[in-house]
């Protein structure tokens, strides 16, 4: 039966979908795992491969939930099923690349696997179109066979079919099957910004855990917790810069938007990899920059702590003007300054210089943004 406009805009996360966040909690780890012990460019692909694959995985599930006035049974059921398979992707995802490529393609290709037929059942009773999950369940089916086939090659050509079986996942709903989407379902708003805004906080808690294994490795002295608090200036800066304006208007836009399935696809389900993608890379680095402050900080290290805040602003402002067809320029100017921070901070300057820098480069644009704020509400 058909939900109602009120049953849908009264949609709340449930306590099984916070579990199910907490599996991705781990999920997430490994991802920062597999790239901290390959902290090269071949070692950043892999790792934004399988963090592409965790995200869309998540990001479904967000979708078909979304749809359903309310928890069912058959909802709870498949997500726990989930769950322990995402923690399997989990457990395996740090050699996802080497002896555990199987296991983590078979275990990943069942979430995939439950998560259509959940939204098939869903679409069945009326809270979803029929036509628009039968579209992109052919890409994930595709995408699937190609990660599962990949899995058993090796080198470049496991490369080759796993980068491809995550291009036609994505391209499925948001390309191939994109006039589709439109009719998918109606978006509980509030439901849908609340659940993207968890996964965002997830991620920032990750860079927090990160900051104290880095410190904690070592004695705890003046300049560490200095560096400490350096790392969590940043942290908390990113939230703010998130979560103080640009998430309840993003939230608001939807609400009006002429085209909210599209928009929430786009504006959450794509560009919000770049925002988590930059959250994970700033977490190694700043995990390496607080480990020892006064050491010259590596190039790999160095570029993920300044590229991985880049990247988290370049996505804001992405996320800013696809949703609210707002262009942040002084977003976009600070993700540059950070990459010239890490030109201009070479290998023989400490971590001092890249983590300050960065401080200050979001602490200007904080307090500008909060000074514009203040003056346009008066």
């Amino acid at each position: 039966m058909e939900a109602t406009a009120a049953e849908i805009g009264e949609r709340t996360t449930t306590p099984v979908e916070l579990l199910w966040d907490l599996v991705f909690v781990f999920a997430v780890t490994q991802v920062t795992t597999l790239l901290r012990h390959e902290l090269t460019w071949t070692g950043f692909g892999r790792a934004m491969l399988v963090l592409a694959l965790v995200w869309w995985a998540w990001s479904a599930f967000v979708w078909v939930t979304n749809a359903l006035p309310r928890e069912t049974g058959r909802l709870r059921a498949t997500l726990l099923c989930a769950s322990v398979m995402i923690f399997i992707v989990g457990l395996a995802l740090p050699r996802a690349f080497s002896g555990d490529a199987e296991l983590f393609a078979l275990s990943y290709a069942a979430v995939r696997a439950l998560h259509l037929l959940i939204y098939w059942d869903t679409a069945r009773r009326g809270h979803a179109a029929l036509r628009s999950v039968a579209g992109f369940s052919v890409t994930v089916a595709i995408g699937m066979i190609l990660l599962i086939v990949g899995s058993f090659c090796h080198g470049v050509l496991r490369s080759a079919l796993w980068i491809a079986a995550a291009a036609i996942d994505y391209a499925g709903p948001g390309w191939v099957t994109r006039g589709r989407l439109r009719e998918l379902q109606t978006v509980a708003v509030a439901h849908f910004a609340e659940r993207y805004g968890s996964f965002i906080i997830i991620c920032l808690g990750e860079s927090i855990v990160a900051i104290g294994i880095g410190a904690g490795s070592t004695h705890l002295d003046a300049q560490r917790i200095g560096a400490v608090v350096l790392a969590l200036a940043i942290t908390i800066a990113l939230w703010w810069i998130y979560f103080d304006r640009v998430a309840e208007l993003a939230r608001e836009k939807l609400l009006e938007h002429r085209e909210p399935v599209l928009a929430a696809s786009d504006a959450y389900s794509y560009i919000h990899l770049l925002l988590v993608a930059g959250i994970i890379v700033f977490a190694v680095g700043a995990r390496s920059a607080v480990a020892d402050i006064t050491a010259p900080l590596a190039l790999g290290p160095r570029l993920a702590l300044c590229g991985g805040v880049a990247l988290f602003l370049a996505g804001n402002v992405g996320f800013g003007w696809r949703i609210a067809a707002e262009l942040n320029y002084s977003r976009a100017l600070a993700a540059a300054a950070c990459l010239a921070l890490f030109a201009l901070t070479g290998g023989g300057d400490s971590a001092w210089a890249s983590a300050g820098g960065l401080a200050g480069v979001l602490a200007l644009l904080v307090a500008s943004e909060a000074l514009r704020a203040r003056s346009g509400a008066t």
